[in-house]
């Protein structure tokens, strides 16, 4: 699991759903739960709040990535990468902090990717659960 402090910036509400913009590290981040603050009190704007994903979630990009309808977009570098026979596990240094990802051998070996390689640790808005 990926855990990460942050800050709620902005909330955007839609019925049931809230739209979040949080602030980790200087950085923006948007998550969307099936939420809103009367319902979830922890939802105030300037709370600290626990920002967590799943490293299954994490998409690798190498290069441009500009045009992608992915919000959170985390360059970095790779600083640990485990092959395994099907399943690799890689550690990026981001703005944010450090991010794991477990992505297929066969994408890391198409990607070229190294220790020492840049690349964009990317997570759906949908993807992000948070805690208080």
């Amino acid at each position: 699991m990926n855990i990460l402090k942050g800050k709620i910036e902005k909330l955007t509400v839609s019925g049931s759903l809230t739209l979040i913009g949080i602030e980790v590290n200087n950085i923006g981040m948007s998550a969307i739960v099936i939420d809103t603050s009367e319902a979830a009190p922890y939802l105030k704007l300037g709370n600290t709040i626990t920002v967590v994903f799943k490293e299954t979630e994490v998409i690798i990009g190498k290069g441009n990535t500009d045009n992608i309808s992915l919000r959170n977009k985390f360059k970095g570098i790779i600083d640990i990468l485990e092959c395994k026979e099907l399943l690799s596990k890689l550690t990026i240094n981001t703005s944010v902090g450090k991010i794991s990802s477990i992505i297929t051998t066969n994408a890391v070996n198409q990607l070229n990717l190294k220790v020492g390689s840049e690349v964009t640790a990317m997570i759906k808005t949908n993807e992000i659960m948070l805690s208080e």
